[in-house]
């Protein structure tokens, strides 16, 4: 046993910022090493409120190009806006799914599994609770693995 740890004292946290290969920017857009639950939770934070704010921006857009008064007839209206919310929406969901593959990944390393693990949320009801209790609730593995070094060393 390491004679200079106290096993009962919380692993010091380093932010994102203090360390300089594991910056946002990796977070959100590298599928390369490994991050622990709470960089998880916070990558998820960032991308779950945007959408959140996108979806209500895309349905009050809605609303009001369906109740416009500049055709009162509302003939060609929807198509219009519903094609031109499309676009938009598929330009602003890549990549915030991006963002999500990369954060599922390196979480799926952190518990010493392959990244293709989070295929399994594909499974109905099965799929998704167990991607949730691997990646969301259970601790990495200790020390270093195939996939990278410990994130708390």
């Amino acid at each position: 046993m390491n004679q200079g740890m106290n096993p009962y004292q919380a692993p010091s946290m380093q932010s994102l910022s203090e360390q300089p290969e594991r910056s946002w920017k990796w977070l959100l857009f590298a599928f390369d090493g490994r991050i622990r639950r709470g960089e998880y939770w916070k990558g998820t934070g960032l991308i779950v409120l945007p959408i959140f704010v996108v979806v209500a921006l895309f349905g009050v857009a809605a609303a009001v190009g369906l109740t416009g008064r500049a055709n009162p007839s509302g003939v060609g209206d929807m198509s219009l806006v519903g094609l031109i919310l499309g676009l938009v929406a598929l330009a602003v969901m890549i990549p915030f799914m991006w963002a999500s593959l990369a954060l599922s990944v390196k979480r799926w390393h952190d518990r010493g599994k392959s990244g293709w693990w989070m295929l399994i949320g594909l499974i109905p009801y099965i799929g998704g609770i167990w991607s949730f209790i691997e990646c969301g609730c259970l601790r990495g593995t200790q020390g270093d693995n195939a996939y990278g070094p410990d994130p708390l060393a």
